[in-house]
């Protein structure tokens, strides 16, 4: 078993949430009716029934007419259920069932794509072990027998076996360990591992056991666990974020608008035309035509359709529609270190001696250490940081040829070092095995003979190993661990660590020399420097014995020669840097917020190419105020360690200073932050209550998926935005042509189901705008959209509509005899009709999505609906239904004029597009 010396002593004491504080194994064992036996079948059955089965109690599902019924709620959609209300008081039922039937739609395709993530989001459960090994009796009197059961079957008395590689099932008070380590990064933020001794120790749901083996007795199951309690409660509902801020300020405004309008065309009609409450059906139309009728619509195919696509490729999983669009908003990305930019495993980075050389001969003693611990301890699996040194000595090609284990004595709880006794030919130079300290000759240490190729491959119960050829064996006493512990022990320093001969079982000293106070202190600060700089520091010792046939005891640790350092590394996720580089291209800052040392963040982020700055620490966070700490969290790259509680001040002060803020966090200790976040994220292999709390899940352990989120998310962004200023902008420029031709002319300019129509014909086409190739420009930076900019659009644009209605008025005033009649009234609402459709489609082709849209060729969707579009507007009023929906032919003069009304509109649009680029919402 290794350590890491910079992180807190061990923790897991009991708590009093289990009711386990101050007591001992046996009177738990007695408060929960259980013994070393495991419970009976029986009794286990009846517990189940009291107690329900050991699973989560997260974020149940919500039924399908739920999420229905939630999807009403939407803004537009209340807006639109109001008009539809009205409507139908009028007993204007077409537009009443028209409303119906989109609002139906809309919350069809929400709910239908939130339950869609939700059952991808439940598989994923599929991909966590299921079961527990556990110790019960068939009946009293019968011996226990130890079986696999599926853990939503585990009940408080249950005795539950651990293992390497176990995920813990449920809160146990252990009972028996056996070099127990566990990770607890998914609780404390800590990577690295904790030693669990036995008396007042747990451990917790989320946990993983690294080494060891253990034995317990669970305290806690379902909702009363650790992990099930940590979901931050009493907070209330999460603050709106940035789509329900934009479309809830989008939505206000038209509210005002259409407020005003229906009231200012009654009182218009009659005070200048005498008419009452006849024009109230006009005025209803006129307030649905400036309504996004298709906006719920339009934004639910829009974010659905990109959650789909993700989906499909088995990479993100988007839990809630909105999110996307929130996703393609954040510019500030809040990441863990532990399980998301690294891995849980450390790797070898470097070994110095004593004066901060490179020295192979160190990480060699420490492998041997780390080799015999594992095979005379009989621990059933090398610890993380074990293994990391026996990978890099063989990929060095060290080797154990000659080496013979004799005893060894692992850490354990409150030992913080491991020692292996081990016999070589020839020593190994340090205690000179010879008056002038220098080695012997032979075949021994570095004497070239062949070297095992595997050094794990050595089987468990080697004890005799061949001595060496024609030299004498001794035996060596190998100690690493904690810095202070193994300094502690040393008296002499190992001067000239040599090579370890090209392969070969031992590594040379060429002598020694005392361990002064000055040398001591020295050392001490290497170690220090080592640790802030980034690594985990593990201090190797050496010492010859002679021979002995008693046992060996701790006592011989002691009298020591200091050989070296050996510094580890947290390995990185292998797309972590990828990623990170995406992400910093599509302009998104990715802070760092964690609970390790500052130099291991730090060390992380340089080698993932982050700058680091220089790191806040939790204490500088908690003497910050509110606003000081937003100003120093827009300036800081790592926040090293925090608390959960300091990671959800740090998010929330990022929100505070305009920043739109995603967390990706897998941790119980990120709850907190992922609440607090815009955009909560959590990977695939987090615990499930992070899974649970998150809005999107990285279904891939490729981290380069998320760029790809962010990318799907804007693209949605930019469709809706589209949209929106394409129908906003000419539905204004619509209701102003409406107002001022009802105030000019003795008859309405349009009916109110011509106006239906046209806005369905109109809503229908721009769905196609959902599969527009946004510009290249759309991915580089957030996009969100910003009601105020989307206004200013709106006005220009639909003035520059209206210009074009008002022309059209001149053209038919010019091509129709007698507009007062009844022949005119139907052709001047055919041609008014047709112009707004023709208007209508150039308008989605050349202010859809994208900076360049008039010089880029459209998709094929967007070319088929803008075609359709004209072709109604020109054949509609020539059909059959024309003279159904009361309008009629036109003249051959009214197509020539409008050519030339439509081609300098057209040139003014493309025109004012370009001006208006930097205005884009």
């Amino acid at each position: 078993m290794a350590w890491a010396p910079d992180r807190p002593a061990a923790r897991g004491r009991a708590t009093g949430r289990n009711g386990t504080a101050g007591t001992t194994a046996l009177e738990v064992l007695r408060a929960l009716e259980s013994g070393p036996r495991g419970l009976t079948d029986a009794e286990a059955d009846a517990r189940l029934a009291r107690h329900g089965e050991n699973v989560f109690p997260g974020r149940r599902p919500d039924p399908w007419p739920r999420r229905f019924a939630r999807s009403l709620r939407d803004p537009f959609t209340a807006v639109l259920l109001s008009l539809g209300l009205v409507s139908a008081a009028l007993a204007a039922w077409g537009t009443a069932c028209v409303i119906a039937v989109l609002v139906t739609v809309s919350c069809v395709l929400r709910a239908t794509g939130e339950h869609r993530a939700d059952r991808s989001a439940a598989a994923l459960r599929e991909l966590v072990a299921t079961t527990a090994t556990v110790r019960r009796r068939p009946a009293e009197p019968d011996a226990p027998v130890t079986r696999e059961l599926p853990v939503e079957q585990l009940v408080p008395g249950d005795v539950v076996l651990l293992a390497p590689g176990d995920l813990v099932p449920a809160d146990l008070r252990l009972l028996r360990t056996t070099g127990l380590t566990v990770h607890e990064a998914a609780l404390t933020g800590e990577s690295a591992p904790v030693a669990k001794g036995t008396a007042g120790d747990l451990c917790l749901q989320g946990s993983s056991v690294v080494s060891g083996s253990a034995t317990g007795v669970v305290v806690a199951t379902g909702a009363d666990t650790v992990l099930s309690g940590a979901l931050p409660r009493g907070r209330g509902p999460r603050p709106p974020g940035p789509f329900d801020r934009s479309v809830n300020g989008i939505a206000r405004t038209l509210v005002r608008f259409m407020l005003l309008t229906a009231p200012l065309v009654l009182v218009a009609s009659a005070l200048l035309r005498g008419r009452g409450l006849e024009t109230l059906p006009f005025a209803v139309a006129v307030a649905v035509g400036l309504t996004p009728e298709m906006l719920p619509v339009v934004v639910t195919t829009a974010l659905a359709r990109g959650a789909a696509l993700l989906a499909r490729g088995g990479e993100v999983i988007v839990r809630r529609l909105p999110a996307l669009h929130d996703l393609g908003a954040v510019d500030v990305l809040c990441v863990d270190k532990t399980g998301t930019l690294t891995q849980d495993r450390p790797v070898f980075d470097r070994a110095v001696d004593a004066e901060g050389r490179d020295a192979p001969a160190v990480l060699h003693w420490a492998a041997v250490a780390a080799l015999w611990t594992l095979h005379l301890a009989e621990l059933p699996a090398p610890d993380a940081l074990d293994e990391a040194l026996l990978d890099a000595d063989e990929e060095r090609g060290g080797g154990a040829e000659g080496v013979e284990g004799v005893a060894a004595l692992p850490c354990g709880p409150g030992r913080r070092i491991a020692s292996a006794l081990v016999r070589v030919p020839g020593g190994y130079g340090t205690d000179g095995l010879g008056p002038d300290g220098s080695a012997p000759d032979g075949d021994g240490p570095g004497g070239g003979g062949p070297a095992l190729p595997q050094l794990r491959s050595l089987p468990g119960n080697v004890r005799t190993l061949t001595a060496g050829r024609g030299s004498a064996a001794m035996y060596v006493l190998v100690v690493k661990g904690a810095a202070e512990d193994v300094l502690e022990r040393c008296t002499r320093i190992a001067d000239g660590a040599g090579d370890t001969g090209g392969g070969g079982s031992g590594a040379r000293f060429a002598g020694h020399r005392p361990l002064g106070p000055e040398d001591r202190a020295r050392l001490a600060a290497r170690a220090d420097a080592l640790a802030d700089s980034g690594l985990r520091v593990l201090a190797v010792a050496v010492a010859e014995r002679p021979a002995s046939t008693g046992p060996y005891p701790p006592e011989d640790e002691r009298e020591l020669a200091f050989a070296g350092f050996v510094g580890l590394r947290d390995a990185l996720a292998p797309t972590a840097a990828e990623a990170l580089t995406v992400l910093a291209d599509r302009g998104v800052a990715v802070k760092v917020l964690t609970g390790d040392h500052p130099g291991t963040a730090a060390r992380a982020c340089r080698e993932l190419g982050l700058d680091p700055g220089e790191p806040l620490t939790a204490a500088r966070i908690d003497a910050a105020g509110d606003a000081e700490l937003a100003r120093l969290a827009a300036r800081t790259t790592v926040f090293a360690r925090c608390a959960p509680e300091h990671k959800a001040r740090v998010v929330r002060a990022l929100r505070t200073a305009g920043h739109t803020t995603g967390f990706l966090g897998d941790g119980v200790n990120d709850l907190a932050a992922l609440h607090a976040a815009d955009v909560g994220i959590c990977p695939r292999d987090g615990v499930p209550v992070a899974r649970e709390a998150a809005d999107v899940v990285l279904a891939s352990k490729d981290l380069t998926a998320l760029g790809r989120a962010v990318v799907t998310g804007r693209r949605g962004t930019g469709h809706i935005a589209a949209y929106l200023r394409i129908t906003l902008s000419s539905n204004l420029g619509n209701v102003i042509a409406m107002l001022t031709a009802g105030l000019l002319l003795p008859f309405l300019p349009m009916l109110p189901a011509q106006v239906l129509v046209q806005n369905l014909c109109f809503d229908a086409a721009q769905l196609s705008l959902a599969y527009d190739r946004p510009a290249a420009t759309v991915h580089e930076r957030p996009t969100v959209l910003r009601p105020r900019a989307l206004f200013r659009f709106m006005t220009a644009f639909g003035l520059l509509n209206a210009a074009a209605d008002l022309a059209t008025f001149g053209v038919l005033a010019l091509t129709l005899r007698s507009a007062g009649s009844a022949g005119g009234q139907a052709a001047f609402h055919a041609g008014w009709f047709t112009e707004n459709l023709l208007t209508q489609a150039l308008v989605m082709l050349l202010l859809r999505a994208g900076r360049d849209a008039a010089e880029r060729r459209a998709p094929l969707p967007v070319r088929l609906a803008t075609t359709g579009l004209a072709v109604v507007g020109l054949l509609l009023p020539l059909s059959p239904l024309g003279p159904a929906l009361g309008m009629t032919a036109l003249p051959p003069l009214y197509y020539g004029l409008m050519t030339v009304v439509l081609s300098l509109y057209g040139a003014a649009l493309a025109a004012a597009r370009k001006k208006a680029r930097t205005h884009r919402p």
